[in-house]
């Protein structure tokens, strides 16, 4: 029989970690080392869902993600959930912050903690990990002298912590989104999100009036960001949240009205807000 297996970036420990059993899915939680990886995971077979930060409040959006959602085709967001963002402050058991010289942790992390590391560790050199969990783990190696972290980390990884809820801005909350392989929409209910992301063709005004089919239809944008296609120089695909499920009349034609606008368009998906 088949079991469910969920990708999310590891190792265990992470933030994504625990948004993935947020979603209360049973089976295998499968750590990976990027979104692009679990990403590529669904799109292989290889994991059923996979669960990635798309958006932080305080920093913005998590362009790995962006860039890794746009470049694997055949899978769609599904859900998302949202986690109020603090760290844990460690080191090898028996250290002090003073003897600390080496900070690891996520650079979005990293952009969280600045004051705090200042206040409490000047001095420190930051050495940017894949997840805030592998900077854990650097420290247990010997690799980092101390790291921002969920506080499970520390558990998992026999570090000692030194200061609890660390964030420089105490509203910081992290969204996450649940994907699977392309497949039925989830059902309209009232409070909903509708990504897209597109290529306009590269002329003047172009950007301008796709923004004006959902103007005058009043659909609302949550979000809009660009990223480089990495295909041409100069050029750029735009990602869209759009407030509203796309069987709701006024996203669907504005959608169908952008399409005939764009080079490309694609449906990231649509699902209930978190």
């Amino acid at each position: 029989m088949h079991s469910t297996r969920i990708a999310y970036l590891g190792p265990a420990g992470t933030f994504t970690e625990e948004a993935a059993r947020r979603f209360r899915l049973d089976g295998e939680y499968v750590p990976v080392d990027s979104p692009a990886a679990a990403l590529e995971a669904v799109a292989q077979g290889e994991a059923d869902w996979a669960v990635c930060a798309i958006e932080n409040s305080v920093d913005g959006a998590v362009t790995s993600t962006a860039d890794a959602l746009a470049g694997t085709p055949g899978t769609q967001i599904y859900g998302e959930t949202e986690l109020a963002i603090a760290f844990a402050m460690m080191t090898r058991p028996g250290e002090s912050l003073a003897d600390a010289h080496r900070l690891a942790t996520h650079p979005v992390a990293e952009r969280q903690v600045k004051q705090w590391i200042a206040d409490n560790a000047p001095g420190v050199a930051f050495l940017p990990a894949s997840s805030n969990a592998a900077a854990a783990k650097m420290v247990a190696d010997g690799a980092a002298d101390l790291a921002a972290a969920p506080e499970r980390a520390a558990d998992l990884f026999g570090l000692q912590v030194h200061a609890r809820g660390v964030a420089d801005s105490e509203t910081a909350r992290t969204r996450f989104v649940l994907v699977g392989k392309q497949g039925e929409t989830p059902a309209a209910t009232g409070n909903d999100r509708t990504a897209l992301v597109f290529q306009t063709p590269n002329q003047p005004g172009a950007l301008v009036g796709v923004l004006q089919e959902f103007a005058k239809r009043d659909v609302d944008m949550s979000r809009i960001e660009s990223r480089p296609t990495k295909k041409e120089p100069n050029t750029y695909i735009f990602f869209v949240d759009l407030v509203g499920h796309i069987t709701d009349e006024p996203v669907a034609e504005a959608v169908r009205a952008v399409g005939e606008k764009v080079s490309s368009l694609r449906i990231l998906g649509s699902w209930p807000r978190a």
